[in-house]
Formats: structure tokens, sequence, C-alpha cells
């Protein structure tokens, strides 16, 4: 489906969303860090998601995507159907927004929107905030896995490195990049993958909206990411690094994947070869 044919652009201001607030086929959608933070005041219409429905939360990868048949079920609760635009925002940059972004690309379903720099840039812009909760009217959404190409697994990554063309964006900190910190059984980095941090991304004199991308584009190619490459972007439970696929799909890096299983799943086996 064309950007054309969506109500609203990818990356999308608070002057612009508040103009569409009463378009029925609007669902936005707030996952934030701290659930407080929705009861303390979210965009007028929005509905709470608590991000630990995007991930399995069970097994030896917890962070793994959830089965097609609990993601059916998470977003026909939340009321999603197949014409729905949904505006996702949070209230720490676009972390678990750009988590739950990535999964409907996942399940095809292209009409979203990030809500640029979420309820700080709402708050600052001098927007309307609510404090009524509102419970979504639910639909009958089947979900599948449509795009399985923007996610890739531990063994498709692991016999790809050193290729031409494919790099890896790691997004955690410069300390557990360089496997001076961390909660795994091997501390480090995947061979080869360059470190840029999340918040490196957020434009912090400006209420935390996407930096100016000719400057992260030139960032980045500093660090040998372009946008013809096939990047697939990682942290240590693919939350941080949902800002960061979001971010590389903002800048137009066609072919950026997410590494849901990320460090948790890579620092804590015996067969993966790491980097300090």
């Amino acid at each position: 489906m064309s950007s054309e044919e969506n109500l609203l652009p990818l990356i999308v201001e608070p002057e612009q969303l508040a103009e569409h607030l009463d378009d029925p086929q609007l669902l936005i959608i707030d996952v934030p860090l701290k659930a407080e933070s929705h009861d303390q005041g979210h965009v007028p219409g929005a509905v709470f998601l608590d991000f630990r429905k995007l991930m399995r939360g069970e097994g030896e990868v917890p962070c793994e995507v959830p089965s097609v048949d609990t993601l059916s079920r998470l977003f026909s609760e939340l009321g999603l159907t197949r014409d729905t635009h949904v505006v996702a925002y949070d209230d720490e940059g676009g972390g678990w927004a750009g988590r739950l972004l990535w999964t409907l690309e996942l399940i095809g379903h292209t009409r979203y929107s990030y809500l640029n720099g979420g309820i700080h840039a709402w708050r600052q812009a001098g927007q309307s905030v609510s404090t009524e909760r509102r419970t979504p009217t639910p639909s009958e959404y089947e979900a599948e896995i449509l795009n399985p190409e923007v996610a890739i697994d531990r063994i498709e990554l692991q016999e790809r490195l050193g290729e031409k063309g494919f790099a890896i964006w790691d997004a955690r900190s410069p300390a557990e990049y360089r496997g001076e910190k961390g909660e795994n059984r091997q501390l480090g980095h995947i061979p080869g993958a360059v470190n840029m941090e999340w918040t490196e991304a957020m434009d912090k004199e400006r209420a935390l909206r996407i930096r100016d991308y000719a400057e992260l584009i030139t960032e980045l190619e500093a660090l040998g990411l372009t946008p013809d490459m096939e990047v697939v972007t990682h942290c240590q439970s693919h939350h941080r690094s949902g800002f960061t696929w979001l971010v590389g799909k903002a800048l137009g890096f066609e072919k950026i994947r997410g590494y849901a299983g990320s460090w948790k799943e890579w620092g804590n086996r015996d067969d993966t070869p790491i980097e300090k």
C-alpha cells in the first residue's frame, strides 16, 4: 500500500495529529514505559497498551514475537481492522511505540504512524490531554506473519555475518556494546556490529523528536550504515531497537530488520560469536 493512501505520514507531528483526532479510521495507541504516564494525561481518544503484550514473555527468549494467536487476540482487543490507521506513541522517545509499529509491519498492517516525540512533544506543542481511560470496541482481527523479512532470527543472522551489504546496528549503550556492562552470560557485541545508542537519534532540545534527518544519515554513514544496505537492528530485548528500526525506516532504509531475540538471546548462548 502506498503512503499516499495512508491517512497520515509515517512520522506525524502533534499539530497534524490534532487535526485528525475525530477521524473514525484512526486508532491512537499509547504504549508507555510507565503505565501511570497514560493516567496522568494522554492524547484524547488514545487507548492504553501494556508493552509486555508485545513480547512472548516466556521461554528462553521472552522478548521474541508472540504467537499469531496471541497477536490476533491482542489486536482484536485493541479494535484493529484492515482499514484502521494506527498512530503509536509512548513516554520515552519511541522505544515501545517503535516495537508496536514493527509488529504491525510484520503482520502486514502498513497503515501506521509514529507521533514524533510522543507525549512529551504533544504536551510541548500545547495540545490538550485527557485522563479518561478509553475502552476500545473489539474487532475480529486475524494476524498472520505477512512480512517475515522485517524480522531476522539468530540462525540467519549468524550465517550472514560479514556478508557484503549486510550490517548490524546495535542500539544499546556504548558500555553494553564494549562488554563492560550487562546481565548476560556473555558480554560484548555481535561481530561487525556498529553502535549508535538509541537516544542518540532523539533531539533532547525538541521533546525527544527524531533528530535532523540529514545529520543522522551522515552519522550513520560514518559508521558504515547506508540506506541501500540490509541493516539489522537490535538491543537487549528489541525495545530500544524498536525506535532505531523506526528511525531507519523514516530515513529511507528500506531493508531494515529487527532482531527480536536481541542480546537476551545472543549473549546467553555458548555457540554465538562475540566481540568486545
